[in-house]
């Protein structure tokens, strides 16, 4: 339990709430062409930036927790900032700090597979992300673990690769896949056997997340698990042969199974093998996880059969339902979370969100824990996402957000309000430019909603973001910066984030002289969490991360 917050003498906040508007993906771009956020028609956010306090937060590399400035930031550790109030080393750090240390293959639970994988004269599988995007997964994890795996007696790996294209190149899956199969190669005689088995489009299988599509995961388990789908005789020729027939993009590349020389699937997991899912972000680790460790309470689809196996992720995806037993690398132990300290002082919060961002206001936000501080003085609101492409409704639900919203807002009873829009990440990772912009403009309407209402009951409204991804939808040439194009002539899509600042707006129609306008500058998003707690009349703790606003 932590203490409740101290009032502060000189300001006692506002009469109506404090609402953070999260605009996910939303950022400022460092190039004009390739720009939605710039290109699409925002005339309430431009007119509320233009004439309110307002600053630029970093939301990647360090100032998230990651190991470098050159890794994007993501939703989950973005959310993590927020809600916490400090910068924690988050899961790609954490990983490779454990693999340098050693800590990964003394643990027991990497003796444990190994040994099961040893004992049963069995395979040891890897499934997961092959790219080094650095946001769910990074490929050189996956190579130090299988050296290790051979080093340590495992004659059979089995890698279940899934094709990225949204943390990278749309298009750059060879760029990892031919290189990796030649190291697999460089790796193996005839004492150790190493092989991508299967695999398939990171959107189309096994990385579900918040249950919005159980579907893909049981296509995935079919791939995986059963050896069921296309045959082809390596990874390099199926991605070839997919894209040309499906013409989709990496992350949508539909599922592919290797053969091995008598025409059979490669590399089915089996009974008494081993199993690692070695993504370490949790968000579309967990449903793949319950599928392989859950028994007959599992219920999502139908399995055909569970083999009997040792399973583990990379992390604990889920640290209060335990998902998985098993896993290799302790997360990021997060405490004294913002919304923890304000459930100790008494004060009523509001999340909202649809699905695909529902568990970052809330989960992610309370530092990787499920459900709640206070079920009297928190409440929840899911909004169920389309199971549409998010291209195809670009508005996706920032409307029906909104409208329950307001009415939070009008009731009087929550004096911290909290919101996602997902529409500038999800609809961004799609890299169609022009359904970016109109997911802008749908959003920037909504937001003129909420400004109506936040003035109209007294209240105090921060527009800020995550990490960047709408700002920056094409690929640019590193050293010019002139834009990609492909071999139509038209501009290379860009799928991933950006590395570039987010905005941070104060939007406080009852001003009153209680802080400076000019607000701290060079700050990250994990100083939001002092803001807001300063905006609502409290001390900030002392560990906190420095306020964006300096009180008079």
């Amino acid at each position: 339990m932590v203490d409740s917050l101290k009032k502060n003498p000189s300001f006692k906040g506002r009469k109506g709430p404090v609402v953070l508007c999260i605009m996910d993906g939303v950022g400022f771009g460092k190039y004009e062409e390739g720009d939605a956020v710039l290109g699409a028609k925002t005339p309430v956010l431009d007119d509320i930036t233009k004439n309110n306090p307002s600053v630029r937060l970093k939301a990647h590399g360090k100032a998230v927790g990651l190991p470098s400035d050159d890794d994007m930031g993501n939703s989950e550790v973005g959310h993590n900032a927020m809600g916490c109030g400090r910068v924690f080393s988050q899961g790609a750090k954490l990983v490779q700090n454990s693999i340098d240390t050693g800590a990964m293959f003394t643990g027991g639970t990497w003796k444990k597979l190994v040994a099961n994988a040893i004992s049963n004269k069995a395979a040891l599988h890897f499934i997961g992300l092959l790219s080094d995007g650095n946001v769910h997964s990074h490929i050189n994890h996956l190579k130090s673990m299988i050296e290790q795996a051979k080093k340590d007696g495992v004659s059979m790996v089995r890698v279940h690769a899934l094709l990225d294209g949204r943390d990278v190149g749309e298009t750059s899956a060879l760029d990892y896949f031919d290189p990796f199969e030649a190291f697999l190669n460089d790796l193996n005689d005839d004492s150790f056997d190493a092989a991508i088995a299967s695999g398939g489009g990171r959107m189309k299988i096994t990385m579900d997340r918040y249950n919005a599509d159980w579907s893909m995961v049981e296509l995935g388990w079919k791939t995986h698990v059963l050896g069921e789908g296309e045959l082809f005789t390596s990874a390099h020729e199926a991605i070839v042969d997919l894209r040309e027939r499906s013409g989709a993009i990496d992350q949508d590349l539909p599922p592919f199974v290797i053969a091995d020389n008598e025409g059979n699937p490669l590399g089915p997991v089996s009974d008494g093998d081993s199993v690692i899912f070695f993504n370490f972000r949790g968000d579309r680790s967990i449903e793949i996880s319950k599928a392989f460790t859950e028994g007959e309470s599992f219920h999502e689809f139908d399995r055909v059969k569970v083999p009997a196996v040792e399973y583990a992720g990379m992390m604990e995806y889920d640290g209060d339902l335990h998902i998985p037993a098993q896993y290799l690398v302790n997360p990021p132990e997060i405490s004294r979370t913002m919304s923890e300290y304000l459930v100790a002082t008494g004060i009523k919060q509001y999340s909202i969100s649809e699905t695909q961002k529902f568990g970052h206001v809330t989960y992610f936000f309370n530092g990787n824990k499920t459900g709640k501080f206070s079920e009297e003085l928190e409440t929840y609101v899911e909004i169920p996402s389309d199971n549409v492409p998010f291209e195809n409704k670009p508005a996706m639900k920032c409307k029906e957000i909104t409208d329950n919203l307001l009415e939070a807002i009008s009731s009087g009873n929550y004096p911290f309000i909290k919101l996602n829009f997902p529409n500038g990440d999800m609809v961004g990772h799609t890299g169609v430019y022009s359904a970016v912009v109109e997911s802008m403009e749908a959003m920037d309407r909504q937001i003129g909603r909420i400004r109506e209402a936040v003035e109209k009951a007294g209240g105090i409204l921060i527009l800020t973001a995550d990490h960047g991804n709408a700002d920056d939808m094409y690929e640019h040439d590193k050293k010019t910066g002139a834009v990609i194009h492909n071999a139509k002539g038209t501009p290379k899509a860009k799928t991933s984030h950006s590395l570039n600042p987010v905005p941070c707006v104060i939007y406080d129609p009852d001003y009153a002289g209680d802080y400076d306008k000019e607000l701290v500058e060079g700050l990250g998003i994990s100083s939001l969490a002092a803001t807001c707690i300063n905006l609502l009349g409290y001390v900030a703790p002392d560990d906190y991360d420095k306020s964006i606003i300096t009180l008079k």
